[in-house]
């Protein structure tokens, strides 16, 4: 099965460039926690607001900082935020779908309700009035996100396991004295995992851009942390003397989300067995 997979993820365009963009994505990060072209916080006054050359491959910021140095940094934190947020999501929101399909009645109306009050509010405002109420931080904006991660993987682990509570291994598996617990961790979980991985790969392009959104309005990563929303905000002053400081920035912001999403679409139409047939029909 894995050497079918990957025979054909050989010929999906899609699922190879959001692999290429979130391997560059994830290789500048791990080059940062080694190696920076300068230290991200060393300030040079007169060299501020250089433009790109050979000593400063982006140019410098307003404070003398290199672009480059930080951008690599940045790349960090949008990582930490993403993973975090995306796993609290998804181990809390997996527990509580599996266990309103295993259980239906109140409980699955219970969690169907809620998660269309969440619904009714934008992901960025939600994020905002946590981190309002909580207080401007890495730490709080990864709680922020998650909260609203919760009842995204909520609603796709219920429907997808819901699916699987009325198919014949299952209700073979039930006459056999099978509880629910041990149905949802032998039988579910193992088929709805690729649509829950499909998911969190969506979910992590969301958290990126979250993530800059609240840095860029200063709820997120604090300074000294580098982040790419931050610096987008900080461009914004000097968006005609020294556009770079914008530009890079943004296009990491652009270029993460836009691997990510593709390969969430590229392992969509791997995984799923329906969309393949429709793609062969």
């Amino acid at each position: 099965m894995t050497g079918g997979f990957w025979s054909r993820a050989r010929h999906h365009v899609g699922f190879q460039v959001g692999a290429v963009l979130l391997a560059l994505f994830v290789g500048t990060a791990l080059v940062s926690l080694a190696w920076t072209p300068y230290p991200v916080d060393a300030l040079q006054m007169r060299a501020k607001l250089l433009p790109p050359s050979a000593s400063h491959w982006l140019g410098t910021d307003h404070l003398g900082r290199d672009v480059l140095s930080r951008i690599m940094v940045g790349a960090q934190t949008s990582i930490t935020v993403g993973l975090l947020a995306v796993s609290i999501g998804l181990s809390i929101g997996i527990v509580l779908g599996t266990w309103a399909a295993a259980r239906g009645g109140w409980v699955d109306e219970a969690l169907s309700r809620t998660s269309d009050l969440i619904f009714a509010f934008p992901a960025v405002l939600i994020a905002i009035l946590v981190t309002s109420v909580l207080g401007a931080s890495a730490q709080n904006a990864i709680l922020a996100i998650a909260i609203f991660n919760v009842p995204v993987f909520a609603r796709v682990s219920r429907g997808a396991a819901l699916s699987l509570w009325s198919r014949d291994f299952v209700r073979a598996a039930t006459a056999m004295g099978q509880g629910p617990l041990g149905i949802t961790r032998r039988h579910v979980l193992p088929n709805i995992a690729s649509v829950l991985i499909v998911q969190a790969t969506i979910q992590f392009a969301v958290a990126i851009l979250a993530e800059a959104g609240l840095s860029y309005l200063g709820l997120g990563a604090q300074p000294p942390v580098p982040s790419w929303g931050r610096m987008l905000r900080d461009a914004q002053t000097y968006i005609f003397q020294a556009p770079g400081l914008a530009l890079w920035p943004g296009l990491a912001i652009a270029m993460a989300v836009l691997g990510l999403n593709m390969l969430g679409d590229g392992l969509r139409d791997l995984l799923d067995p329906r969309l393949r047939l429709m793609r062969v029909g």
